[in-house]
C-alpha cells in the first residue's frame, strides 16, 4: 500500500519555531522541539526542520534545535538549511536525522546531490526547490535560491528531473507565491514536477484547508503534504487531516 504522507513542517530562524507568508513577514510560534513531539505524538507520518535563514546568513543549521527534536519525536526527521557540503550532512544524519534537506547548495553544486546519494544513500537525500511563478521559463515556474531571494535562470520542471538524474530520493518543492497564504498549494507546478520525475514529490506551500490536501494528491500527483500554518495555529489536528483524506479514499495511516 502506497500510503499519503502528513508532514508537518517546522521552519526555524534562531532556533526558534517561525511561520511567515511568502517567505517574509515571521512570527514567532515557540519552540520547535515541544512542536515536534506534540505533532509526532499526534500521529505525523514525518516531520521536517528547516533553518530557513542559514544560508542567507551564511552559517550551518543551527544543531541545537534540530538535537532537540530528534530527541523528542519517534517519527522521522528531514533536517535543512545551511547544508552546504558531505561534513555539514553526515553531521546532521549523526544527531539522529533521517534525512538532509539540501536547496541552494545543490544548484550552486549538483555534483553534492550525486555524492551524497552515493555515500548516504538516496532515500536519505531529499532535494528542495523553491519555485516562482515566472512567464520567462517554460514551465512557468523559475527556482528560487537564498530563502528565495534569489532567481537562478532555471526551470523548476527541468532542474527537477536533473535532481532526480543525480540521484535525490525525494523533491520538495515549494511554491513562493503560495507559502502560507492558506489560499492552495500550488497545484500546476507541483504536477508539473511529480509528472516529469518518478521519485516521491511533497507538496509544499500553501494549505488552509482540508480539501487542499486531497487535491494536493488528486490534482497535484504529490505522494505527501507538508503543512505548516493550519497545523501550527491549531485550524485543524494531524487526526483530522488524515480522517478526512481517508474519507476521500486515500490511503494514509491511522
Amino acid at each position: 500500500m502506497n500510503y499519503r504522507r502528513v508532514i508537518p513542517c517546522l521552519d526555524t530562524k534562531n532556533g526558534r519555531l517561525v511561520k511567515g507568508i511568502n517567505f517574509v513577514n515571521l512570527r514567532e510560534l515557540g519552540d520547535p522541539a515541544e512542536a515536534g513531539a506534540a505533532y509526532s505524538a499526534a500521529g505525523a507520518d514525518e516531520l521536517v526542520i528547516l533553518d530557513i535563514t542559514a544560508t542567507l546568513e551564511g552559517r550551518k543549521t543551527l544543531l541545537d534545535a534540530v538535537k532537540r527534536t530528534v530527541g523528542a519525536i519517534s517519527v522521522p526527521l528531514t533536517v535543512g538549511g545551511g547544508i552546504r557540503t558531505l561534513e555539514d550532512i553526515e553531521e546532521i544524519l549523526n544527531l539522529g536525522a533521517a534525512k538532509v534537506s539540501i536547496n541552494t547548495a545543490a544548484v550552486q553544486s549538483p555534483k553534492l546531490i550525486e555524492d551524497a546519494a552515493v555515500r548516504y544513500g538516496s532515500d536519505r537525500i531529499v532535494v528542495a526547490i523553491d519555485t516562482r511563478k515566472s512567464a520567462a521559463m517554460p514551465s512557468g515556474f523559475e527556482v528560487m535560491i537564498s530563502g528565495g531571494t534569489r532567481p537562478t535562470g532555471l526551470d523548476a520542471v527541468e532542474w527537477a528531473k536533473k535532481v532526480e538524474e543525480l540521484g535525490a530520493g525525494q523533491i520538495l518543492p515549494t511554491s513562493m507565491d503560495a507559502d502560507g497564504t492558506q489560499a492552495g498549494y500550488d497545484l500546476p507546478m507541483t504536477r508539473a514536477i511529480a509528472d516529469a520525475v518518478v521519485i516521491p514529490v511533497i507538496a509544499s506551500g500553501g494549505a488552509g484547508t482540508l480539501e487542499h490536501l486531497h487535491e494536493a494528491i488528486v490534482e497535484g500527483h504529490a505522494d505527501a503534504v507538508l503543512v505548516a500554518s493550519i497545523a501550527h495555529y491549531g485550524t485543524y489536528s494531524i487526526r483530522q487531516m488524515k480522517e478526512f483524506l481517508a474519507s476521500r479514499g486515500i490511503p494514509v495511516r491511522l
